[in-house]
């Protein structure tokens, strides 16, 4: 399965960007690097690396809200 590199658009909604597919994990990450260096840091716009079947289901699940993890012992 392919790994997507997308450029997250946060405000005023999200939108996905495709910036690049590839098949091992380690070219994704590394391309991914380096679209970080060159999106400016008061930009909306952070860059993900996505695993999945094909880019609907990757796209289905950077929308999916996550839930926090819990505090629990000394993490509070």
């Amino acid at each position: 399965m392919p790994y997507f590199v997308y450029k997250v658009t946060t405000f005023p909604f999200k939108q996905f960007e495709l910036a690049a597919q590839f098949d091992a994990f380690k070219e994704a990450s590394a391309h991914a690097k380096e679209l970080r260096k060159t999106v400016a840091s008061d930009d909306k716009v952070v860059v993900k690396v996505m695993f999945g079947e094909n880019q609907l289901q990757a796209e289905d699940i950077l929308n999916q809200e996550r839930e926090p993890q819990p505090t629990t012992g000394e993490d509070y």
